[in-house]
């Protein structure tokens, strides 16, 4: 599977599967939880987006998926569920790579940093299309495999949305 590309219609068909979750999510989530949910979101691409993501590009060599996820998503935002989950968007990633450059880890080629968890820890998505974690919130840090692709990283996200309904 690690072979396989990210399809974008797949990825359209979990940003409307997510988007609905999270609507079933954010209705009762005050009821069940005590407090309002945070903004928890899929934010679709657009233009600006698609612009990044080509400035992205031109900056330094990225995974044909993470092409892929910015031309359909421009981030996710999820503070509720588990410990948060935030897919960066193209233009942060960007910043980032400025200061920070690409991640390295043992036996891979240099890994870029996408999203991050509520406690700051890191995911970084390498060429070979596995997802990267970090031990702790540092980009200089350990980072332990997180999921095979970025497919499997997203259905992921989702199960843990569905978890929470």
């Amino acid at each position: 599977m690690a072979d396989e590309r990210l399809d974008a219609e797949w990825l359209r068909g979990w940003c409307e599967r997510t988007d609905a979750a999270l609507a079933t999510l954010t209705e009762s989530f005050e009821t069940r939880f005590g407090f309002e949910p945070g903004s928890n979101v899929v934010v679709l691409a657009a233009e600006e987006s698609h612009r990044a993501t080509g400035e992205l590009v031109e900056l330094t060599p990225i995974a044909p998926d993470l092409t892929t996820l910015y031309w359909v998503v421009d981030e996710v935002s999820l503070p509720d569920v588990e410990g948060g989950c935030f897919v960066h968007s193209a233009s942060l990633v960007a910043d980032h790579f400025r200061e920070y450059g690409a991640v390295q880890i043992d036996g891979e080629e240099p890994a870029l940093v996408f999203a991050s968890d509520g406690s700051g820890r890191l995911f970084a998505l390498a060429g070979s299309g596995r997802i990267w974690r970090s031990a702790t919130a540092s980009w200089f840090d350990q980072f332990d495999l997180a999921a095979a692709t970025l497919q499997e990283f997203l259905e992921g996200l989702f199960r843990q949305i569905s978890g929470r309904l």
